[in-house]
């Protein structure tokens, strides 16, 4: 007989803390491994070093590895970090809401809906404004929620799993043609930046994409983490929740809206990364258990590490060339979503 992963394991808020401390610490150490890998390597003795001489204010900014690290690799691997762990919280909530492992963004088709509508910022120009694209990015993500809903029947009805991951699919393939559409008018100059975009680009980070990320992360996890007890009701059924006090309905919405912000945000700012938001909350639910309280946090600490590590890759394999990192999320993705896909266990 098949052992399930229990829902529940022992989770207090010291536990809660040290499992933390420990992947942040996992998170910065191959955050430094990374600094020091790329087309020029530079030692993790001297990236250790101008890491402290940074932090203490002694930093020069005169030699080139300096240059290459705090200008170059530095806002890319924190941005990495940002868009890792918001769509592996994308995908935490996803799947307790629908209650399948399967349930993501990408395979929802949330991740396409955001790119749909930041295609279209593109092209109108809204770019030139303040958060324009990001904005279009998010109002794409809460129409792909309703449609999903819509052509999965659950407005009159309890949710059913295969509909809603079918209707996600049929929803995607239709975003991905207008997304096709778009690409064939845009200009020869447009085309390559949008394409490489569409299959995950980090490396357009700057100060201003990751403090966006960043205050949308930090938001949204926090109000989140607030409905973490709630969700592990749902997680247990909805009836359950229900006769315990908890609105079902309006906390689905409410979350869904705060996720789709997330995700759009992260889509908007480095294209669509699939197949993060299946792999990591699933690998976080086998080792710590289905409490929220804990998944929350180390879901996005180790989806953060997860891009930080799948970007290295991307960079250094054909170096000085780099692949679009959706390409190597996509190939541990794969694997691992038929691999659930013949398991289909909770």
């Amino acid at each position: 007989m098949r052992r399930k992963t229990p829902i529940y394991r022992r989770v207090t808020l010291s536990r809660v803390l040290q499992i933390s401390a420990l992947m942040f610490l996992i998170l910065l150490a191959l955050g430094v491994v990374s600094l020091s890998v790329g087309s020029v390597r530079i030692a993790p003795g001297h990236v250790f070093s101008y890491l402290v001489q940074a932090l203490s204010g002694k930093l020069s900014f005169s030699s080139e590895e300096e240059l290459i690290i705090f200008s170059v690799r530095l806002p890319r691997i924190v941005f990495a970090g940002i868009v890792g762990a918001s769509l592996s919280l994308g995908g935490v909530i996803f799947q307790a809401i629908l209650r399948n492992p399967l349930a993501d963004p990408y395979i929802l088709g949330i991740s396409g809906g955001s790119a749909l509508g930041a295609i279209i910022g593109i092209v109108i120009g809204a770019g030139s404004f303040y958060l324009g694209v990001p904005l279009l990015a998010f109002l794409g993500a809460l129409a792909t929620v309703f449609l999903v809903f819509v052509v999965a029947g659950s407005a009159r009805g309890p949710l059913m799993d295969n509909s809603l991951l079918l209707s996600g699919v049929v929803v995607n393939a239709f975003f991905s043609a207008a997304i096709l559409f778009f690409l064939s008018v845009v200009n020869s100059m447009e085309l390559h930046s949008i394409t490489f975009w569409l299959m995950g680009d980090l490396s357009r980070a700057s100060g201003k994409e990751i403090y966006v990320a960043a205050i949308c992360l930090l938001a949204g996890f926090l109000l989140l983490y607030a409905q973490a007890r709630k969700l592990n009701l749902v997680v247990q059924g909805e009836d359950t929740a229900a006769h315990l006090g908890v609105n079902v309905d309006k906390m689905k919405q409410w979350l869904l809206i705060i996720t789709s912000l997330i995700i759009s945000v992260a889509v908007a700012l480095a294209g669509i990364i699939g197949f993060v938001g299946i792999m990591v909350p699933h690998l976080m639910r086998l080792v710590f258990g289905s409490d929220h309280r804990l998944l929350l946090p180390v879901s996005a600490l180790f989806g953060a590490s997860f891009l930080i590590v799948a970007d290295t890759i991307a960079r250094v394999v054909l170096a000085p060339a780099e692949l679009p990192v959706g390409v190597i999320t996509a190939l541990c993705g794969a694997p691992y979503f038929i691999f659930l896909l013949k398991r289909k266990a909770w």
